[in-house]
């Protein structure tokens, strides 16, 4: 009989902000385990929150072995442990930073009302079982974020902004705050070319779920057909990455213990789709590669889908991309809701409120309007590219030119 424990340790402390005012202090310590036995090809789970002994929890797990919970696959081994954390804020620098922030908020923009938090939230993560597998990782960061509205607005809100820093810096979200703040009563014009700037995860959703390997085998994804074609942009290239550089609250292995050389996998190389996503089960089911793409379900067998997806930068920030294309000016969607992609990959998105921007600087607030496009031109001939992380905006810019509807 084989063994096998996952554990997660979660911190996590906010300060509340409505209408201006700090309203409440919440805060909560956690943890969680999954203990798991494995006997005859059946897995007997037993998932706790709370503290458990481990001869309790594998006992209760041993029980659940009469389920005849299916899991006929071998477990992995290796030991290895990743530590990102920096400096977290304590919970007296939490409120001192909030009371800080906020004021600053106040006595700069007293036009507006704003709603939000300052938290921080950190994690500690481990696998272990008796195949040799000894797994860890701990991470966290200090957030700030707020929604905002502006005393002649009509809506409940106008919008909002919001950073996530391992080690928080006051000045950084002040810069962030100030841009989009400064202008937000200046209107202005909407560009001849509708060109969207936005974080790409915003848009690489349908992408993403495409690429699942069973749905591929089955003809049921739109991207069924098309493995070793050059399908998409060649600025286009996708992959799983939990390297050491770009992981952030998350594991480097997944939910069965897989590990990737050097922690990526491509998926998209300069256009071509490569390989779908596939955890053993999938592998084994449909004859395909094992990507290692499991995701942990805490009281059941682990599930295909764990992608931790990133677009390949260009190394330029958003306003050297522009410039270098001769685009004067980019569309920033702040407040847009009530669309997304159809399954045949046609999107559409109402934006209630966008700003005109330069990459760096937000101009001028636009009219209302809708943003149209689909899957395979989204990241096909109209993709520009995605920049590299820029604090300003908390994000890596996916560039891309639109249709532009009415609202």
């Amino acid at each position: 009989m084989e063994k096998e424990k996952y554990t997660n340790i979660t911190k996590y402390a906010e300060v509340q902000i409505q209408e201006n005012e700090i309203v409440s202090f919440n805060k909560y310590d956690k943890i969680t385990r999954s203990f798991r036995v494995y006997q005859d090809g059946f897995v007997g789970i037993h998932y706790q929150q709370g503290e458990m002994s481990d001869e309790e929890g594998y006992a209760l797990a041993e029980k659940n072995l009469e389920l005849k919970r299916d899991y006929p696959f071998e477990l992995c081994g290796g030991e290895r442990s990743l530590d990102k954390t920096e400096k977290l804020l304590s919970d007296t620098e939490l409120l001192k930073k909030a009371k800080t922030e906020l004021s600053w908020l106040k006595r700069n923009f007293p036009d507006f009302t704003f709603n939000g938090n300052v938290f921080y939230n950190s994690m500690t993560f481990l696998q272990e079982n008796t195949a040799g597998m000894n797994y860890s990782v701990k991470d966290g960061h200090n957030g700030i974020g707020f929604g905002f509205k502006h005393k002649d607005s009509k809506d409940l809100g106008d919008g909002g902004f919001g950073t996530n820093m391992r080690t928080y810096s006051s000045a950084k979200f002040r810069k962030m705050a100030a841009n989009y703040l400064t202008n937000f009563t200046k209107n202005v014009e909407m560009p001849k070319e509708c060109i969207i700037m936005m974080p790409n995860w915003n848009f690489n959703s349908k992408l993403i779920s495409s690429l699942d390997a069973e749905e591929l085998a089955l003809g049921t994804s739109l991207l069924s057909g098309k493995i070793g074609k050059k399908v998409f942009s060649e600025k286009l290239t996708l992959m799983h990455d939990v390297s050491k550089t770009n992981i952030w609250m998350s594991s480097f292995w997944d939910a069965e213990g897989v590990v990737q050389k050097n922690d990526r996998l491509t998926y998209i190389k300069n256009g071509k789709i490569l390989r779908g996503y596939a955890d053993k089960r999938i592998a084994q089911k449909y004859g395909v590669e094992n990507t290692g793409s499991a995701r942990f379900y805490w009281a059941d067998v682990p599930q295909n889908g764990w992608i931790n997806a990133r677009i390949k930068p260009i190394n330029k920030k958003p306003k050297q991309i522009l410039q270098d294309l001769s685009i004067p000016f980019a569309i920033l969607p702040v407040h847009y809701s009530g669309g997304g992609f159809k399954e045949n990959g046609e999107y559409a998105m109402p934006v209630q409120m966008a700003y005109l921007t330069d990459g760096e600087t937000i101009l001028g607030k636009l009219p209302p309007f809708t943003m149209k496009s689909n899957l395979f031109d989204m990241f096909g001939k109209d993709f520009i590219g995605v920049s590299k992380y820029d604090s300003l905006w908390n994000a890596g810019m996916m560039i891309v030119k639109m249709e532009k509807g009415d609202l």
